[in-house]
């Protein structure tokens, strides 16, 4: 399917989605969420997503030049854009069953700061950075940035990222333990695409539960997550992957995963 603001691709189980408005550095507009959430539903068989930015730029934030109607004050457009389009996407994003990465390139700003950290892994290119320049336009945090945050870099980090609004180039990120590692520009999407080949090889329904454990994990105490972590083991033991996987190791040979 064709989009206004985004590419969307599918092949070999590996999704990719790439914000493409070049004119904006890929701000993200209502139309751009709606976007992105569309093809979330249509992942099909995908066992991996990668996201992206076209051009010189992850995203710029949200689109300062959305219109506002009359008799609307700006930050209720904003309120009701977040609440209709943005928030409804980054929710399909939370609850999706396989592994998502985030390849950035570039500015990583306002909202894409948090949009990109959505992702399971993300791999910035040296010349990227993450600018949470809320405060500098006299905005709130949205996208997600106050949850995600404390839980990457702690209070203190997610602190100073958030008030003092400076911006944080990838090698300090990963340094802060903010992405997963930061690599040569020219290297971005070799890196990504091989981390998703290596992820759409594995064993998906075990990936899907781990994902959705260390989202709990973050935020329940320690008896819930232990009996949650019960449930998923049994779900996973019960799987053809894990089937294959205990074969495989009494064979002595490597296994397959089919991603059931």
């Amino acid at each position: 399917m064709a989009y206004e603001n985004i590419l969307f691709e599918l092949a070999d189980g590996i999704a990719t989605i790439t914000m493409n408005r070049n004119d904006t550095r890929n701000a993200l507009s209502w139309g751009m969420a709606a976007d992105i959430g569309d093809a979330l539903d249509r992942l099909g068989d995908a066992r991996v997503l990668i996201l992206t930015g076209a051009g010189k730029g992850f995203c710029s934030g949200g689109d300062m030049s959305a219109h506002t109607p009359e008799g609307l004050g700006f930050g209720d457009m904003l309120g009701n854009g977040l609440s209709t389009a943005v928030n409804p996407m980054l929710m399909k994003l939370h609850a999706l069953d396989i592994p998502v990465i985030a390849a950035v390139n570039g500015a990583a700003a306002g909202a894409g700061a948090p949009l990109a950290l959505s992702a399971d892994f993300v791999i910035a290119g040296q010349s990227a950075f993450f600018y949470f320049a809320f405060p500098h336009v006299g905005l709130a945090l949205d996208a997600g940035a106050s949850w995600l945050m404390p839980r990457l870099v702690g209070l203190a980090r997610a602190s100073e990222a958030l008030f003092l609004a400076e911006r944080i180039p990838a090698a300090k990120a990963a340094d802060w333990g903010m992405i997963h590692k930061a690599v040569a520009d020219d290297a971005l999407m070799d890196e990504a695409r091989a981390l998703a080949a290596r992820l759409a090889s594995g064993p998906t329904r075990s990936y899907a539960l781990i994902r959705h454990a260390l989202q709990r994990g973050a935020s329940s105490g320690y008896a819930e997550a232990l009996a949650h972590e019960a449930e998923a083991q049994r779900a996973a033991g019960n799987s053809r992957d894990c089937a294959e996987a205990v074969a495989a190791f009494l064979a002595k040979r490597a296994p397959v995963f089919e991603g059931r």
